[in-house]
C-alpha cells in the first residue's frame, strides 16, 4: 500500500512534460546541483564536468541534455550543444527550454530555417505565451536585423 502511495506520489514529477526542469532532480544528484550551481555563477566550463557525471547515470534525463547543451553553446562550442539539444528532444519533443537554445544555436551558425522550425514548435507548444517562445522570437528579429543576414 505504501508504494501505491509513493509511485502516486512521484508519478508526476517522473512525468513532467512540458516544464524546464523536473522538480526535485538536484536535490537527489549532487553532480545535477553541482551543475546548476555553475551555471548560475555562469561558469560553463565548470558546469559540463558535473552534468556529464550525472548524465552517465541517468542517460535520459532530457534536463541534463538540455544543460549539457546550454553550457557548451555558452562557450561557443556548436556542435556538441546541438547534439546535446537533439538528444534533449528526443527524449522530450516538447522540453521548451532545449527547442528555444537549438534555435538559439543555429542563429549562432547562421542558420534561420532551424531556427525558426523551432520557433514554429514553441507556438505549437506553448498555448499560453511562454518565455521560451518569446526569447526565440526575439532573438530571430535581432539575428534578421543585423547587417548581412536579412532573411538567410
Amino acid at each position: 500500500m505504501l508504494l501505491l502511495v509513493f509511485a502516486a506520489t512521484i508519478s508526476p514529477v517522473l512525468h513532467a512534460v512540458d516544464t524546464k526542469e523536473q522538480p526535485g532532480v538536484g536535490a537527489l544528484d549532487p553532480d545535477y546541483a553541482a551543475g546548476r550551481k555553475a551555471i548560475e555563477a555562469r561558469n560553463w566550463n565548470a558546469a559540463i564536468k558535473p552534468f556529464s557525471s550525472a548524465a552517465l547515470r541517468g542517460p535520459d534525463n532530457a534536463d541534463l541534455q538540455d544543460y549539457l547543451g546550454f553550457s557548451y553553446r555558452r562557450l561557443g562550442q556548436l556542435e556538441p550543444a546541438l547534439k546535446h539539444y537533439q538528444r534533449a528532444l528526443a527524449l522530450n519533443p516538447r522540453h521548451r527550454g532545449a527547442h528555444e537554445y537549438i534555435g538559439e544555436a543555429y542563429l549562432m551558425a547562421g542558420d534561420l530555417a532551424n531556427a525558426r522550425k523551432h520557433l514554429e514548435e514553441l507556438r505549437k507548444i506553448c498555448l499560453l505565451p511562454c518565455e521560451e517562445f518569446s526569447d526565440l522570437e526575439k532573438a530571430i528579429a535581432e539575428y534578421r536585423a543585423r547587417p548581412g543576414t536579412g532573411t538567410r
